[in-house]
């Protein structure tokens, strides 16, 4: 599933050609994605000025002239593809395949299309079908089911060690699952946390409460705000990890993954200098967690 990074990355392509642009036409190929569209989706968004885009935490928010906000998802699979009037996508990447590009707009995984003023359309594509649409008045947006329960941005000001000491002084759990609990922390994804783990010297495994004395906390929890906000500001700056199936909406490949430490390099010698140890991989809560045993404590 894309993390924070490759959302940013989607919504800052999306950013590039919806805002201050008329959306003129919507077309959708199904009655669904994850959930069924609300109702006169289409009609609720058509003829309306995109007014801005924001991210918050894995979920694309589009501002709409006139107070509607549309909520977007990626899911698993979901990904937006620009197309010209023409026909042509612009900033073809080599993920791209003849049959994709053939049908784009009108093949079997193209659920919805949204088409500007001038022809230009983007086109969500979602063979899995996880991904979510959904549209909200602006003054209840923050009440949404969907962001309610969501916690702090981990670029935000809000993020910082007092932060998480307090939001891990009663958590027993594993400090990777504590990280990875978005009523905590927002859009923080596997990779990026084993990433950020690894550089603070941080075991996956211990409690994430152990790092919270009683009336202070561990010094390491300061370095761990400072390696999270710098893995993911390293990943936005190469536009996202692509593993699988996730590209940019232009069609550009993400390239953070060039530079994991540990994130799948099980059984590699760890990166860091005298460390000497090997990746591991173990498994959380149904996930892969890749760390080194040796300097990670």
């Amino acid at each position: 599933m894309p993390e924070l990074p490759e959302v940013e990355t989607v919504m800052r392509g999306l950013e590039s050609v919806l805002t201050g642009q008329r959306i003129s036409e919507v077309r959708l190929a199904r009655n669904n994605l994850r959930f069924p569209f609300p109702p006169d989706f289409a009609k609720r968004i058509e003829g309306r000025l995109v007014l801005r885009l924001k991210r918050r935490a894995k979920y694309i928010l589009a501002f709409l002239e006139g107070g509607e906000v549309l909520i977007l998802h990626l899911g698993m699979s979901g990904r937006f593809t620009i197309i010209d009037a023409k026909g042509r996508l612009t900033g073809l990447g080599e993920f791209y395949d003849e049959s994709v590009t053939a049908g784009a707009g009108s093949g079997p995984h193209d659920h919805v299309v949204f088409t500007r003023e001038d022809g230009l359309r983007i086109v969500y594509t979602d063979p899995r079908r996880f991904g979510l649409m959904d549209l909200v008045g602006e003054t209840g947006l923050e009440a949404h089911k969907l962001l309610a329960a969501i916690g702090v941005e981990p670029l935000g000001n809000e993020f910082d060690a007092n932060y998480l000491a307090e939001a891990f002084r009663s958590k027993k759990a594993p400090l990777k699952a504590a990280l990875l609990d978005q009523t905590l922390i927002a859009g923080l994804g596997n990779i990026y946390v084993c990433e950020a783990l690894h550089r603070a010297g941080l075991s996956p495994r211990r409690r994430a409460q152990s790092l919270v004395k009683k009336n202070s906390y561990d010094p390491r929890l300061e370095e761990l705000v400072r390696h999270i906000r710098a893995v993911l500001l390293e990943a936005i700056a190469a536009g996202g990890s692509t593993l699988r199936d996730f590209v940019h909406p232009k069609g550009e490949k993400g390239s953070f993954q060039q530079v994991f430490a540990v994130y799948d390099r099980e059984g590699e010698k760890c990166p860091k200098r005298r460390c000497g140890g090997t990746i591991r991989r173990i498994v959380q809560s149904g996930r892969s967690t890749f760390y080194c045993p040796r300097c990670q404590k």
